[in-house]
């Protein structure tokens, strides 16, 4: 482990270079962000401010660190999950000046030591996928949100926590929702995680998806597009919900919809999207037919009961990288991936550069946003922010100019129109 105190704390320096190899491929992959980059790194609008992050190590993020820093931040980051951190990656922000804290295979006392290193000297901005930096600076760090600007937040799971804390008056600063934007949540959320859950799927178990009952709880936005790529991979696509619209939307995009308990006795691949908790217990467990495939793509662990399946157990040993075997009392066993974190990040490398770049650019947008209001002396109020949907259309704006797509304009005429309430037959 390489440490230098104050500064970093990375599995191992030595591989900085191929983490920097990784972040040029990703900065060839993501025009929105380096076209940021490009323009703000002139007039340096974060100088003389820190921001803080907790998000997944990837090479993605790292794009997103180095923007922030190029255009004059002083960055400190740790991992968002115990089994994310790409350490190639981390070696690399750790060679360029960053106050990074991130290693893969952390256990939960050394995930919340990193985060606490990084909230050492006082961020004036927090960046957070999942809530815990910020939950962690109102549970042990609450004398220092006074001095905090504002914050956001990346996922469904941390915009769910944010909301619960500002409905009970107990936010402390005001947070942007950078997940609720169009082009966070309808490209990242669906495209990236139905593909880079596959991926991990793949490469934890090399197993045929077509043919396969493949199930999957929550159809929100992840679950969709797990469902979506899943159907287009030849599998059976069988939805588990609690919400009735979904799953009268899942029906109609020819899933099958059923409970979990009748799922369990067909299902050969199962996956979690729900973001709640023992989604898949002990009850399902049991019943499941020999050589099932369970994993979850939710932002916490708390998706898979694995300590009932313990109890289940005789045996269980890792047969292959990220793919945990159990053998159960009647004979079967059921195989668990990632051992129950998001298997998108846990066995393969998260969601494709391309989603990232919108949401990033989102996530650079909102920390502009809260400098821009504290530099001009208005105080936002302690609660959870949507940025604005003018801001969503420049962004997929940007994104469709590099892909060098354009889009048709109204005319004078249909502006009028548009406005026009008294237009009829």
């Amino acid at each position: 482990m390489d440490h230098k105190e104050g500064q970093y704390k990375v599995a191992d320096l030595s591989q900085a270079d191929a983490g920097r190899m990784r972040i040029e491929w990703a900065e060839s992959r993501m025009p929105v962000l380096m076209k940021l980059r490009e323009e703000y790194s002139q007039t340096k609008p974060f100088a003389g401010y820190k921001i803080t992050g907790c998000l997944h190590v990837t090479k993605e993020t790292a794009v997103l660190i180095e923007t922030l820093q190029a255009c004059g931040a002083e960055v400190a980051w740790s991992g968002c999950n115990p089994l994310s951190t790409n350490d190639e990656v981390a070696a690399a922000l750790a060679e360029a000046g960053i106050q990074i804290y991130a290693w893969y295979g952390q256990n939960t006392e050394a995930f919340y030591w990193c985060i606490d290193r990084t909230i050492d000297k006082t961020p004036d901005t927090t960046l957070d996928d999942g809530a815990d930096l910020i939950f962690r600076v109102h549970s042990a760090f609450p004398e220092k949100m006074a001095d905090i600007i504002g914050g956001s937040e990346e996922t469904t799971t941390g915009v769910h926590r944010l909301r619960a804390m500002a409905a009970d008056g107990k936010l402390g600063y005001p947070v942007y929702a950078v997940n609720d934007a169009e082009t966070k949540w309808d490209f990242d959320n669906v495209y990236g995680t139905g593909q880079s859950t596959l991926d991990g799927i793949l490469r934890a178990s090399s197993v045929l998806l077509a043919g396969k009952n493949f199930v999957v709880a929550g159809y929100g936005h992840c679950g969709r597009g797990v469902a979506m790529r899943a159907k287009g991979m030849g599998a059976n696509v069988i939805v588990t919900e609690v919400k009735a619209t979904a799953a009268l939307k899942a029906t109609l995009e020819g899933m099958r919809v059923m409970t979990m308990e009748e799922a369990a006795r067909v299902g050969d691949i199962f996956v979690t999207a729900t973001g709640m908790k023992d989604v898949i217990r002990g009850e399902h467990f049991i019943t499941m037919k020999e050589g099932a495939i369970v994993c979850n793509t939710g932002h916490y662990d708390v998706e898979l009961n694995l300590a009932e399946l313990a109890e289940l157990s005789t045996d269980a040993r890792m047969i292959r990288d990220d793919n945990r075997e159990y053998t159960l009392e009647n004979g079967r066993k059921v195989y668990v991936l990632a051992d129950g974190r998001l298997v998108n990040l846990a066995a393969a490398e998260g969601h494709p550069s391309e989603v990232m770049d919108m949401s990033f650019a989102n996530q650079f947008q909102a920390h502009l946003a809260l400098i821009k209001s504290h530099e001009a002396g208005e105080k936002l109020e302690n609660t959870v922010i949507d940025l604005p949907e003018e801001l969503d259309q420049e962004i997929a704006q940007m994104k469709l100019e590099t892909m060098g797509l354009t889009l048709d304009r109204l005319t004078d005429e249909q502006i009028v129109y548009a406005t026009d309430y008294s237009a009829g037959t």
